[in-house]
C-alpha cells in the first residue's frame, strides 16, 4: 500500500536524502556497509547520518518557531556556525518574552 499523505519530515528532505536512507535501510543500519557502498570512511557516514537527523528534527521545529527553524536550518547547512545560531536564538527568544 503507497503512502498517500507524505509526513512533514519527508517532505522537506533532497532526493540524496532519500537515497540515504534507502540505502541505510538495506544495509540494516549498519554504516560500515553505507559506507563502503559510497566508497567513504565511516565517520563520513555518521556525519552524514548526523546532518540528516538535524533535518529531521528541524522539519518538526518548523511548526513551532519559523524563525527559529531557518537559524537551525542555516547552520546545519552551514551557512551559519552553532554557535552564532545559538546566540541569535537566545536573543530571539529573549526578546520574545519581553514582548
Amino acid at each position: 500500500m503507497p503512502i498517500e499523505i507524505l509526513p512533514d519530515w519527508m517532505a522537506g528532505l533532497e532526493e540524496e536524502d532519500t537515497a540515504f536512507i534507502r540505502n541505510f535501510i538495506l544495509s540494516s543500519g549498519s554504516l560500515k556497509e553505507v559506507a563502503a557502498l559510497y566508497s567513504v570512511t565511516y565517520p563520513t557516514v555518521r556525519l552524514r547520518l548526523d546532518r540528516l537527523i538535524q533535518k529531521i528534527k528541524l522539519s518538526e521545529d518548523q511548526a513551532m518557531d519559523p524563525y527559529v527553524a531557518l537559524v537551525k536550518r542555516l547552520a546545519v547547512n552551514d551557512k551559519l556556525d552553532f554557535d552564532t545560531a545559538k546566540i541569535l536564538i537566545q536573543a530571539y527568544k529573549k526578546q520574545k518574552e519581553e514582548t
